[in-house]
């Protein structure tokens, strides 16, 4: 939650300061970025007519579930 927090912006300067001096140090946690943000611009590359028709469906199940875990 941290790195998609970072990504969107929406840490502290404090935060995003810490968050990436400590990125920089791990490997493991850069990579993780790294991956994050080659998902993120793969994704956006995709169009709707692009998705299997299965995958479309589970990913709106995904969706639909995750926002009904969240008004709970």
């Amino acid at each position: 939650m941290l790195v998609t927090e970072y990504l969107d912006g929406a840490l502290s300067d404090e935060d995003r300061a810490r968050f990436e001096e400590h990125a920089e140090a791990c490997p493991d946690c850069g990579d993780h970025l790294d991956q994050m943000r080659l998902t993120i611009a793969a994704a956006g590359r995709l169009r709707e007519e692009q998705i299997p028709a299965g995958a479309q469906r589970a990913l709106l199940d995904a969706f639909r579930d995750w926002k009904r875990a969240e008004a709970r």
